[in-house]
């Protein structure tokens, strides 16, 4: 449809590009790893790498050991080759792990061995359980400059104990994850394979310049609500060249819980997320939410392959959330053998407790869609929202979805506008709003400039 507003927009929008920082692009800022000047194996602490001896000991004298060395220009520790068993321990600032090709920091299977912390405060309790939770594997609070990398060495949870507990509700606190950052900046994961996390493979909560880069990681399809990477209240993050395959979701942009996250106020904002293989058994590829209480925006995904899962995109909220979910801009992705290809949920989540004001109706606009295809899809899209907070300005462009002939619908849509272009299957009528299409192309401007735009003129 030829719209007369057009190019007027166009020409507006132009100048804006670079003060809105869409053309800032997190993954394009790309973090030189220089070699640390000093250097240490495990070995020299007095670990023993057959898969039975406990390290705990042994690493946490290696990272107090090289705390010294932060003024210096910071330290290595290196991982053999072997098989390090450990319950949790702390890094420090100024620090690389390096595990060498063969090198596997195993997870205790004891849970005396990981340590009982306080709950997140954007959340309040627990995620699973309420009161406390389990630290995590390895742990970064308060840091500055931490590198974990390596060869494709190995970080192995063992989590499968871990979910017969948690199955069982056998549990008295919330499961641990593998790796965890909280309130740290400038931190860099990469070239490490994740194995059977107990819940999380990589939490950055409350972080700042975030670069995770060509790790893999994979939890069987029964792992129990199992998440690859789940940037938390944290901004300018990357996440790029990955390969996740999880029980649950893949990746999962979150921001805090209900009045808890609304009261940290903490949002998880530019982030960049490009050339991935996102795979989930019983979530999404790619979900935003549904603990989101603290906002997300600004987010760029782009060159994506999401296959073989229950769904592909979600966007997930609830009544007494508050926060928003907006300026999110999704291309070029290829969906193979997933179930419903998007979805905006607004009835989806708990709450963790009684104190949630039911009133705090969550935002999602400014949601854009375009250049995607897809193969054996059942369900096109599923938008749900909220009647008291319709989601709004759902732009989709470029989208050819080959839907299962045994599907009987392909969109399902209520409490929901925006507008569609060279769309099939057809979307919904609330998706063919004319009235939003100058919201839409404002959107992608800011995204690709007036190339990606041409669909809407």
């Amino acid at each position: 449809m030829k719209l007369p507003v057009g190019l007027l927009v166009l020409l507006a929008l132009w100048n804006a590009i670079e003060v809105n920082g869409w053309s800032n692009l997190q993954c394009h800022n790309k973090l030189t790893l220089q070699p640390r000047p000093h250097s240490v194996s495990i070995l020299e602490f007095g670990a023993v790498g057959d898969g039975k001896t406990l390290n705990t000991i042994a690493f946490q004298n290696a990272v107090f050991y090289l705390k010294s060395f932060a003024d210096k220009g910071g330290a290595q520790l290196y991982m053999p080759p072997g098989r390090w068993l450990t319950g949790s321990f702390n890094l420090t600032s100024h620090l690389t792990l390096f595990l060498e090709k063969g090198a596997v920091i195993l997870g205790s299977q004891d849970p005396s061995h990981w340590e009982i912390v306080d709950p997140l405060p954007s959340y309040g309790r627990g995620i699973e359980l309420p009161g406390r939770r389990y630290r995590s594997l390895v742990n970064g609070y308060m840091l500055h400059d931490v590198i974990i990398t390596g060869d494709n060495g190995t970080i192995d949870g063992q989590g499968w104990v871990w979910w017969e507990w948690f199955t069982s509700h056998s549990l008295n606190y919330t499961r641990p994850h593998l790796v965890e950052f909280v309130s740290s900046q400038d931190v860099h994961v990469s070239n490490i394979t994740f194995l059977n996390a107990p819940a999380y493979n990589i939490h950055p909560v409350y972080c700042s310049n975030v670069h995770i880069h060509n790790i893999t990681a994979y939890a069987p399809p029964r792992s129990p609500y199992t998440v690859g990477i789940v940037p938390d209240s944290s901004d300018n993050v990357c996440i790029e060249v990955c390969n996740i395959s999880m029980g649950h979701d893949a990746i999962a942009l979150k921001s805090g819980w209900d009045e808890y996250g609304i009261a940290y106020g903490r949002p998880t904002t530019n982030v960049h997320i490009r050339s991935v293989h996102l795979q989930s058994t019983t979530g999404a590829s790619l979900a935003f939410g549904s603990e989101m209480s603290g906002g997300i925006s600004n987010v760029q995904v782009e060159h994506v392959c999401l296959y073989n899962s229950l769904s592909g995109i979600e966007f997930r909220t609830t009544r007494g959330r508050g926060g928003y979910i907006k300026e999110i801009i999704i291309s070029d992705a290829d969906l193979l053998n997933v179930n419903t290809a998007f979805a905006a949920i607004g009835d989806y989540g708990s709450h963790p407790d009684e104190k949630f004001d039911p009133n705090a109706f969550p935002t999602i606009k400014k949601i854009t869609l375009q250049n995607i295809t897809g193969r054996k899809i059942t369900l096109a899209g599923n938008f749900t929202g909220i009647s008291e907070s319709p989601f709004t300005s759902i732009c989709i462009s470029n989208v050819s979805l080959s839907i299962n002939p045994a599907s009987s619908i392909s969109w399902t849509c209520s409490n929901v506008s925006g507008y569609s272009e060279l769309v099939s299957p057809e979307p919904c009528d609330n998706l063919k709003n004319v009235n939003t299409s100058s919201s839409c192309l404002s959107i992608l401007m800011k995204s690709n400039g007036s190339r990606a735009a041409t669909a809407f003129l």
